[in-house]
């Protein structure tokens, strides 16, 4: 029998290769335009300053100093639609004249949002990203981001054009984020940022693996002189959750042939606390609040400094480098444990935290120039990587105390790494042809990468006779040191057919020693019929290779009412009970646009995209009761001798499903001036969106793979759409900026915590999150040309999610921790000031 484990354990619990490809557009539809009907599209910096991009390069070529949107701190949502972009071409393109729809978003726009981290800036400002309010266990530590509601697995991150590592923590505990390693941008200083492109559209077949919902491209300054100085300080309403960034960035000019820009950022978060009555240990300690803080954001503390620079050996040849190296403390709550449980050592009961000391660090080198042989290159090597100690404090192992009378009450729990070496050589040349109009552009490279993962185990207090309490630490049978090898090869094909029929074919063969080979390919297309409208669409092919944390992570999870443990996919354990071995997700993605410039000060674009993902690595295969113990006992895990076995549940990662998703992208933006009374910058995004599971594989036992609520965290646990509306109005010193975002309605099907269907796995709770309005204000004030302070509020009017039934609220977690996409905190409010020199 299939069983789902414990939704919330102790953190809320949780094809068609491009062999033939059709050109057959997927959609047709009809656009309506009326007066203003505007979009963001985000921020970029103004076409004067922008820098050329070099063809297969991601990185500007030509020194360059900040945009002008960075200098002046601008807050403008206004689109320069002359900005040069460098994601998803390789050709110098503008971003009024892309293939494929392509977002800007400034540095001081994300600077402006008052959030700590990118990631939520980001979700803020962009209408097709969103976050899982917080993930379960050791994944509520690392911040990942969704892009069209997809895995955070299914979004490529370059960084000036290179790919960037993933972060070693695994997600665990259910929802949309189970099982993946995305890039956790947050580790990059937001002073080093000039600004991000975000590419909505499928590019593995330009970029590689992971890249099937798309690519965020954070480009970073190459500023010779000047700086900044920030910082920002809120907290929530309720009082908690005190927020403080400070950051620096500075250039310098080396020797007029060259750049270096520094910058180091200092982020403090405090814990928030939104739990409710626990009502499985009681519903009220006096003075004390409520038992149980598990529900709320965790602490942390991250410092991060990072670097880029770039120095011209002569008028065509560059060497470059940047890198990045963050460090990050922080602590999550996990579930009270009441005085019963260890009356010896915590006689009013205890609430353990998990903990992670983290570093992550990655630097890239590399030399580049415009003519050899009339080609321009690019060589370049990145290595990168991520080291994460968990551990336990204010914990206990009553196993081991029943056993020998003593046990620790910190705990290390395990240490999980990786690594990942890449190296690339990149070619681009323009060949003049008689018989087009315009010259084809022809870029092909290869690229080589090693990755790592290990996973080390915790100290043997952690996890004999049970365990650490809320996480057992990982034991050495768990321990491995896993690694891969990808070679990969490109060829990228663009022109004009005619004067306004623009073309770009790509073509990628990767190879895999674990996987094996995979060939994608893409085509991208676009009419101008008028300066004013264009049509444009594509069609790919893509893949991505299963993480090696999906391949060989194990680990178990408990509460105090139940266990749950993952199998790696590949052991002997996993395989008693159906695992198979895991393949490569494959990818088909469609995308047909308009593009509408009706006006100088008007500029709209409409996208529309189908998402068919086979293959699609989820959790599944879970078994239960004596079977699952069984399987967790060959995997040398134990199971504490208080928790029935009907409440115990083993599973691992499958190629369980195939999905498809469907949506369509508003963006624009309009500009209008009142004379003396100041100008505004309006702004709207939309973001529809939706995606259906098509298949569901059937495993070893005959039983599919995924149950209802499995099937829910794919499908509805994101938005069906989210609305950005607002404006920035700005005269002499003075700039208000107002934006309205509503999430829309999400649901899942939850967990039976009480009554007789308590966790059952054939019987949920069908729960709805009613769509929200979140109201973000902004007020600021230049005190000099150098100085300006601002104050600001995001969530204004203190807006919170649904809140659970009853039954399914467990030990007082009383909102959907993974489809609750406002979060549970509430309003924010904060003050910033920032001097430029």
């Amino acid at each position: 029998m299939q069983v789902i484990k414990n939704k919330r354990s102790d953190h809320g619990s949780h094809g068609v290769r491009m062999k033939v490809m059709s050109l057959a557009a997927f959609a047709a539809f009809t656009v309506v335009c009326n007066g203003a009907a505007l979009a963001q599209e985000a921020a970029a910096p103004d076409a004067a300053s922008a820098p050329a991009a070099q063809p297969g390069s991601g990185q500007p070529s030509a020194q360059k100093e900040k945009g002008a949107a960075a200098q002046s701190g601008s807050a403008s949502t206004t689109v320069q639609q002359d900005t040069v972009v460098v994601t998803g071409t390789r050709t110098d393109t503008r971003a009024s004249k892309s293939l494929t729809p392509v977002d800007v978003i400034s540095g001081a726009q994300l600077q402006s949002t008052g959030q700590s981290n990118l990631r939520d800036a980001l979700v803020q400002l962009s209408p097709s990203i969103v976050r899982e309010t917080y993930a379960g266990d050791a994944a509520v530590l690392t911040d990942a981001l969704s892009l069209h509601g997809l895995s955070p697995d299914h979004v490529l991150v370059l960084v000036n054009g290179k790919r960037r590592h993933t972060t070693a923590n695994i997600a665990l505990d259910g929802g949309l984020n189970e099982g993946s390693t995305g890039v956790d941008i947050d580790m990059i200083p937001v002073a080093l940022i000039d600004h991000i492109e975000i590419l909505r559209d499928g590019a593995a077949a330009q970029y590689g693996s992971d890249a099937i919902a798309g690519v965020i491209n954070i480009i970073l300054k190459r500023a010779s002189h000047g700086g900044e100085i920030q910082s920002t300080t809120g907290q929530t309403y309720a009082g908690d959750g005190l927020k403080n960034t400070e950051s620096a960035n500075i250039g310098l000019n080396l020797g007029d042939k060259g750049f270096l820009d520094l910058s180091a950022e200092y982020a403090r978060q405090n814990h928030t606390v939104r739990t409710g009555p626990d009502d499985y240990f009681g519903t009220f300690a006096p003075g004390h609040g409520y038992y149980n803080p598990i529900e709320g954001d965790p602490s942390s503390t991250r410092e991060s400094v990072g670097f880029n620079a770039g120095y011209y050996l002569g008028d065509d040849v560059e060497l470059y480098g940047f890198g990045t190296y963050a460090h990050r403390d922080g602590s999550a709550y996990q579930n009270y444990r009441p005085p019963s449980v260890l009356p010896s050592i915590y006689p009013n009961g205890f609430v353990p935290q998990e903990t992670i000391n983290e570093n992550d660090y990655s630097v890239t080198a590399g030399i580049k120039g415009q003519n050899l042989f009339g080609w321009s290159w690019d060589l370049s090597t990145t290595y990168g990587g991520d080291h994460d100690v968990i551990g336990m404090v204010d914990s206990a192992n009553t196993g081991l105390y029943a056993a020998q009378g003593y046990t620790p009450t910190t705990f290390h729990l395990s240490t999980v790494s990786n690594t990942q070496l890449t190296n690339n050589l990149d070619f681009s040349r323009a060949f003049q042809l008689p018989v087009l109009p315009a010259p084809l552009q022809v870029s092909f490279g290869v690229e080589q990468r090693r990755e790592t993962y290990t996973v080390g185990a915790g100290d043997p207090a952690s996890y004999v006779y049970g365990g650490a309490q809320a996480l057992p630490g990982l034991a050495p049978v768990s321990a491995s040191d896993n690694s891969r090898n990808v070679i990969g090869t490109y060829i990228d094909l663009s022109t004009h057919l005619t004067p306004k029929w623009q073309i770009d074919l790509a073509g990628r063969f990767e190879h895999y020693n674990d996987v094996g080979d995979t060939t994608n390919g893409k085509i991208s297309t676009r009419y101008d019929f008028t300066p004013a409208i264009a049509l444009r669409g594509s069609v790919s092919t893509g893949f991505r290779a299963p993480s090696l944390a999906e391949e060989y992570y194990t680990n178990i999870n408990e509460s105090p009412a139940s266990a749950s443990g993952l199998l790696a996919a590949n052991s002997a354990a996993a395989k008693l009970i159906g695992a198979q071995q895991l393949k490569s997700e494959e990818s088909t993605n469609y995308n047909v646009g308009l593009v509408l410039t009706p006006a100088n000060n008007l500029h709209v674009t409409l996208d529309a995209y189908q998402i068919d993902i086979r293959n699609r690595i989820v959790l599944g295969g879970t078994a239960s009761g004596a079977e699952a113990i069984a399987a967790l006992e060959a995997a040398g895990l134990s199971i504490p001798g208080t928790i029935p076995a009907s409440a115990v549940s083993a599973s691992y990662f499958t190629n369980g499903a195939s999905t498809r998703t469907r949506g369509l992208d508003l963006t624009g933006t309009y500009h209008t001036s009142f004379g003396s009374y100041g100008q505004v910058d309006w702004d709207l995004g939309v973001n529809l969106n939706t995606t259906s599971v098509t298949h569901v594989a059937t495993g070893a036992n005959g039983a599919p793979e995924l149950n209802a609520q499995q099937i829910g965290w794919l499908t509805t646990s994101t938005p069906k759409n989210k609305i950005i509306i607002g404006g920035t109005w700005k005269r002499d010193k003075w700039a208000v900026s107002v934006h309205e975002t509503r999430f829309g309605t999400t649901s899942g099907e939850e967990t039976y915590i009480v009554g007789p269907n308590a966790f059952s796995t054939t019987q949920f709770i069908h729960f709805q999150n009613a769509a929200r309005y979140v109201t973000d204000v902004e007020v600021r004030y230049d005190v000099t040309k150098k100085f300006q302070i601002a104050v600001g509020a995001n969530n204004l009017f203190d807006v919170y999610p649904s809140k659970l039934p009853y039954e399914a609220q467990l030990e007082g977690a009383q909102y959907d921790a993974f489809a609750s996409t406002i979060g549970v905190n509430g309003g924010f409010y904060y003050l910033r000031a920032r001097y430029q020199f």
